[in-house]
């Protein structure tokens, strides 16, 4: 089974990206979730990511680098596993330049030569540690969990994550979904998370899903089922270039695919931990230093007190487990 990597980067700090940035939407606004400073910058972590891809999982095929024509200038472009994607290699040209992670996502199955097995990765969660390929795929399947999360707040997240749901609950019958996949919904593995779906099996419709900031494992057949049956509004909201409530997001394609049964289950939270930088950038030091997790993410905030030490910390942290240069080094 060949299996690829897809990363997302940008680094704000590139004049000709800040040009365009400033045309299309003015300012940096650290108050809007849409244009907040740690929504665009590069905190210079990016080669401990390919330096973990490289240690902890040569397995994979290819590395599929999406920018909007940016390289960082330490990156080896010749590297025999390195695609460099530039947006408008896989998007439509209409809906560039564009700054929506959302648009920017829900085409990557676009991407030229990308393999049927892929794992999504933001720029902000790394490996730390020997991770194997049934971390993300069994039987030729996504591990995943289907666990039920509550949504009641009204930020622009949970907004998209709703329209999610609704799309789903157009395609998907839930009870159906739930007696069909029992043991998948039901796996004692996936320890406390399972409360809330005992609590809410017997509702008719889907409520959201557990959806951990993970690097996500997905079929590349699961965005042609998706645009085959949501295409027009996928289409209409790639006009958004910077995200909006009215966005649908590539948690639809991971709920899709568990609705469809395209998934093993796993409990995505064992070995996967996501730090807010903001209050635990600390416990993050520790957590890659000592290696706790397979995988950690380094949640960015424009509101992080003491950003220099934390960097540092973070630094010194990475090279203690990361210390040589990768081959996607020059």
């Amino acid at each position: 089974m060949e299996i690829d990597f897809v990363v997302t980067w940008v680094d704000m700090n590139d004049p000709e990206w800040r040009k365009t940035f400033a045309e299309h939407k003015g300012i940096i606004d650290n108050s809007k979730n849409e244009t907040t400073e740690a929504r665009f910058r590069d905190y210079g972590l990016l080669k401990y990511w390919f330096r973990g891809v490289e240690k902890f999982a040569p397995w994979v095929r290819k590395v599929h680098f999406v920018t909007c024509g940016q390289k960082p200038e330490w990156l080896n472009a010749d590297h025999p596993k390195l695609n460099l994607v530039d947006h408008k290699d896989y998007m439509p040209a209409e809906f560039l330049p564009c700054f929506n992670s959302n648009v920017i996502e829900i085409y990557m199955h676009r991407i030229a030569g990308l393999s049927e097995h892929f794992v999504y990765f933001n720029d902000d969660f790394f490996l730390i540690d020997d991770t194997l390929i049934e971390r993300f795929f069994q039987d030729g399947l996504p591990c995943d969990i289907a666990a039920f999360r509550i949504n009641a707040g009204t930020g622009l997240w949970n907004q998209m994550l709703r329209n999610n749901i609704r799309v789903i609950n157009s395609r998907f019958d839930k009870r159906e979904v739930m007696a069909r996949d029992y043991d998948k919904w039901f796996f004692a593995g996936y320890g406390k998370r399972l409360r809330l779906t005992k609590l809410l099996r017997g509702y008719k419709k889907f409520t959201c899903l557990r959806t951990p900031h993970n690097a996500q494992p997905y079929l590349r057949t699961t965005f042609d089922q998706v645009w085959d049956y949501a295409g027009e509004e996928l289409t209409r909201m790639s006009a958004n270039r910077f995200r909006t409530g009215q966005d649908l997001s590539l948690e639809l394609f991971k709920t899709w695919q568990i609705c469809e049964s395209n998934f093993v289950p796993y409990n995505t939270y064992d070995d996967t931990k996501m730090f807010s930088l903001v209050v635990r950038w600390k416990a993050a030091i520790e957590a890659i230093r000592e290696q706790k997790y397979k995988l950690v993410c380094l949640n960015d905030s424009p509101h992080i007190r003491n950003f220099d030490e934390m960097m540092r910390g973070l630094t010194g942290a990475f090279d203690s487990i990361l210390p040589e240069k990768s081959g996607f080094e020059k």
